[in-house]
């Protein structure tokens, strides 16, 4: 089913400085679902105020709107509610960290005739937080795009980690992770600078005292050919997040064949998955921990054989995995399910 759809997007969503997974979904998604024969019409939040962008909406229309729009914006939904058909894709459930930021979130979500979560763990957790009925809630998962198997260095040794840097994505706890690690070895930190200065300002400290100038690189926001090219020539990525609802540069790494080293924080161990043969495709470590991340980084240097396996292990996880096509059709399965707006 097709029909005709308006998006409401995030002001920073054609931003080459501060590129994110959730900007990359919404541009896939509105390609996908104009592939699959939507009309889709593009808003930008930051062009034209939310309360007037629906009031111009006839009624009926059907409205997608980014989480970080509408929870920041709950009540213009909570006003247009009865007339539109109002859609959340909710990357984040912000709420979930911040309980000051839950009643915004829920305000925003309950104008909503249908909540869309773009992981199984958001979606549970949505449905836990605001006691969402399940049959409101459409999960779309994140998919990735087709990619050569990456050759690697060869080592063992090349590490890379893609993340907007912050102390969410835990780059603090990958730096004492690496102070002090043997063996011949690089890292590679792949990710906009400018969303925490301080942190980052204080990152950069840590890296200079810890000696890992020259070993552990910040090369700053990469997409393009820039991004493939690290991709390609990694062994190893290391995503030491502390909360992340999916994590699509773990799959985007499983999509070359590229084993992952992860945290079991909230929907990170879906994204990294099992093999056909039931075998973890890498390593998963707890979030926050520097000694059990430098345990793991030790093990795979160390040992070739785990090194072989793992690899074997990812290449077989990268067949498993589904495109962005996918992704756009359950979108479009959630927008064509339509309810009356009420909630209650």
């Amino acid at each position: 089913m097709s029909g005709h759809l308006h998006v409401v997007l995030p002001g920073d969503i054609d931003s080459a400085a501060t590129p994110s997974g959730g900007n990359r979904y919404d541009r896939e998604v509105c390609a996908g679902l104009a592939a699959l024969g939507w009309t889709v019409r593009e808003h930008r939040a930051d062009l034209e105020p939310l309360d007037a962008l629906l009031a111009a909406r006839p009624d009926g229309a059907l409205v997608l709107l980014d989480g970080l729009v509408a929870s920041a914006h709950p009540d213009p939904l909570a006003a247009h509610a009865a007339r539109l058909r109002l859609v959340v894709l909710v990357h984040l459930p912000f709420g979930d960290d911040d309980p000051a930021a839950r009643p915004a979130e829920a305000r925003a979500l309950r104008a909503a005739t249908t909540v869309i979560a773009t992981s199984d763990w958001t979606g549970r957790r949505l449905a836990e937080l605001y006691d969402l009925p399940a049959d409101r809630i459409g999960v779309a998962p994140p998919g990735v795009a087709p990619a050569p198997a990456a050759p690697g260095s060869g080592t063992g040794g090349a590490l890379l980690c893609v993340a907007v840097l912050g102390r969410h994505k835990g780059h603090d706890v990958l730096v004492e992770a690496l102070a002090g690690l043997p063996g011949e070895w690089t890292c590679v930190c792949a990710g906009a600078v400018e969303r925490d200065p301080a942190f980052v300002a204080g990152l950069r400290a840590r890296i200079d005292a810890a000696g890992l100038d020259g070993r552990l690189t910040l090369a700053g926001p990469l997409a393009g050919a820039a991004l493939d090219a690290l991709y390609a020539g990694a062994d190893l990525l290391v995503h030491p997040s502390r909360g992340e609802t999916y994590g699509m540069v773990a799959a985007e790494a499983l999509a070359r064949g590229i084993p992952v080293l992860a945290t079991t924080a909230k929907g990170l161990p879906d994204a990294v998955g099992r093999a056909p043969d039931g075998t973890v495709p890498g390593l998963l470590v707890p979030p926050g921990d520097p000694g059990a991340l430098a345990s793991a980084l030790r093990r795979w240097l160390a040992d070739p054989a785990l090194r072989r396996r793992l690899r074997a292990a990812a290449l077989a996880r990268r067949a498993t995995l589904d495109g962005w096509a996918s992704t756009a059709a359950a979108v479009a399965a959630a927008l064509s399910r339509q309810r009356a707006p009420a909630w209650d």
